[in-house]
């Protein structure tokens, strides 16, 4: 058993563990304690609340996103970076980045991705709402992805991904489309798809803006 003094940062860290092995419902303060080897009654003298944890979990996964994007890019590369690099972590947590998105949170930690990324629309002309649009549709579309790639269910577990049964599988008279593209349906380059929303949402939003931009 470790000899290392109790902390809000060990505190934290064994609740990110905890979470990527079960799901964040796993989580309770008596249960943390037991993972730490001390007394439930110790936590309390670094993190308040369960809730609080939970937000010291959001923040901490938050914090490892390291931006790369160079602020004198067009916004469109920034784009890209900023979004490849919200995936890398959540591939690196992806049951804590389920949490991440059903948090508000006020701290630096927790406000820094978000101020950078309309910091970026912003000073390419997006005015507010759009900006604002702009994140949410992104971040869903990471989120999605997330899903799809790691297989999380609505408990926030992994599970085993499955294909799509083969063409033989499926009735062709019923199901033409689905029994061509079978062998389609059945694979999956993640990080092509990835790339292919990333290039598709940012081509939509050009055009909307450039069309906003000449009504104005």
């Amino acid at each position: 058993m470790t000899t290392e003094p109790l902390s809000r940062a060990r505190i934290v860290t064994a609740a990110i563990d905890l979470i990527e092995r079960e799901g964040a419902d796993a989580v309770s303060m008596r249960r943390i304690a037991a993972e730490l080897g001390v007394g439930v009654m110790s936590l309390y003298n670094h993190v308040p609340n369960k809730d609080a944890l939970l937000n010291g979990v959001a923040e901490a996964v938050l914090s490892e996103i390291e931006f790369t994007d160079d602020p004198d890019a067009d916004w469109t590369d920034r784009v890209r970076t900023q979004a490849r690099a919200f995936r890398q972590i959540a591939h690196h947590y992806p049951r804590c980045t389920m949490l991440v998105v059903s948090r508000q949170l006020s701290s630096a930690a927790g406000l820094l991705p978000v101020e950078r990324a309309l910091a970026t629309l912003r000073s390419a002309g997006f005015d507010g709402p759009d900006a604002v649009r702009v994140v949410r549709l992104f971040i869903a579309f990471i989120v999605g992805s997330l899903l799809r790639e790691v297989g999380v269910t609505p408990t926030f577990a992994p599970v085993h991904h499955r294909h799509l049964a083969g063409a033989e599988a499926v009735d062709p008279a019923l199901f033409p489309e689905v029994s061509a593209l079978a062998p389609l349906l059945g694979a999956c380059d993640h990080d092509a798809e990835f790339e292919f929303g990333v290039e598709l949402l940012i081509q939509a939003i050009t055009v909307l803006h450039a069309r906003e931009e000449g009504a104005r």
